[in-house]
């Protein structure tokens, strides 16, 4: 079957077109982005205002024609943090709904880390054994752990990308002091999850899943996307912490410019690589396994797995 996933994040608007069988991969055939930064639309009180609406309804439309032009027979759309979380999030999917027919489902952040863990359990498979699995996203982190398909220990903390570069960095680049704040921060948000985690025992695979991740990783010498999905590609504790000493005296626009960062994420990027330290450090992990595949992925294959016929076709 042709299934669009319209993934409403904190960073961006993502819209998969997947041409998709129970037992087979999840191989995008048309992917679509819109940059929106949600998080950079909250008022002081925790609101989307209305120009982020607006533009959210636009970016919806956009991915709802193409869904049309592209034959899909289903969209799955979601929502994430950024939405999840705002104070007016019921009235924000109203209107989105109103506005292009589309009805967001609104993922628990829960929710959002079993699905992610899906997809890094399907991709290494039953032989990975003990997975732990980190995703940074714009608004949220998430943190699994398990030994089946979905984890037996699941969080999810406000401690994504974007959020917290909205939140802590009002300078570019952002001073010495508040990187050490945020340190601070981001330490003591972690400390119960992390040791609910430890306690749990000892991972025979850790692995991380997101663009934060793949960025940190490739400014570590990883493998550029160019050379396909199936290169192992790791980040090191020791690579990450050379990495933040370098990237967070660089302004935004000179951040860009490395390869391997994205220009529309070069100005959280500070912010995501001290979250990926300190969970890493917390969690006592001196490496991690970059997974191709995240919470798009896991969608499609919960989906898939509900398809009884096993042919496509659907029940």
């Amino acid at each position: 079957m042709r299934l669009g996933v319209l993934d409403v994040g904190s960073n961006t608007v993502h819209f998969v077109v997947v041409d998709a069988h129970r037992g087979g991969h999840p191989t995008p055939m048309n992917d679509s982005k819109t940059r929106l930064r949600l998080i950079e639309y909250l008022d002081d009180d925790n609101n989307i205002s209305k120009t982020g609406i607006a533009r959210l309804i636009d970016a919806v439309n956009e991915a709802a024609e193409l869904a049309e032009a592209t034959k899909c027979r289903e969209v799955m759309a979601l929502a994430t943090s950024a939405v999840r979380d705002a104070a007016n999030s019921d009235d924000v999917l109203a209107k989105v709904e109103k506005e292009t027919g589309i009805e967001l489902r609104v993922l628990s952040g829960e929710d959002e880390a079993r699905m992610t863990f899906l997809a890094a359990r399907r991709w290494y498979g039953w032989s990975a054994g003990r997975i732990i699995n980190l995703d940074i996203g714009g608004g949220s982190l998430e943190m699994t752990y398990g030994e089946d398909e979905l984890p037996e220990q699941a969080f999810s903390l406000q401690l994504g990308a974007g959020r917290l570069t909205h939140d802590w960095f009002k300078t570019d680049p952002p001073e010495r002091k508040r990187i050490n704040q945020l340190r601070d921060f981001i330490d003591a948000e972690l400390d119960g999850p992390a040791r609910e985690l430890r306690a749990a025992g000892e991972p025979d695979l850790a692995c991380a899943t997101s663009k934060t991740f793949r960025m940190l990783a490739r400014l570590t010498g990883a493998a550029p996307s160019s050379e396909g999905p199936r290169v192992e590609r790791v980040l090191t504790a020791a690579g990450l912490r050379q990495v933040i000493a370098f990237i967070s005296r660089m302004t935004a626009a000179d951040r860009a410019e490395l390869e391997g960062i994205s220009s529309d994420r070069s100005h959280q990027v500070v912010a995501g690589a001290l979250v990926a330290e300190a969970s890493m450090r917390a969690l006592g992990l001196e490496s991690v396994k970059i997974c191709p595949w995240a919470l798009r992925e896991g969608l499609i294959l919960q989906r898939l797995d509900r398809d009884v016929g096993g042919d496509g076709k659907g029940s």
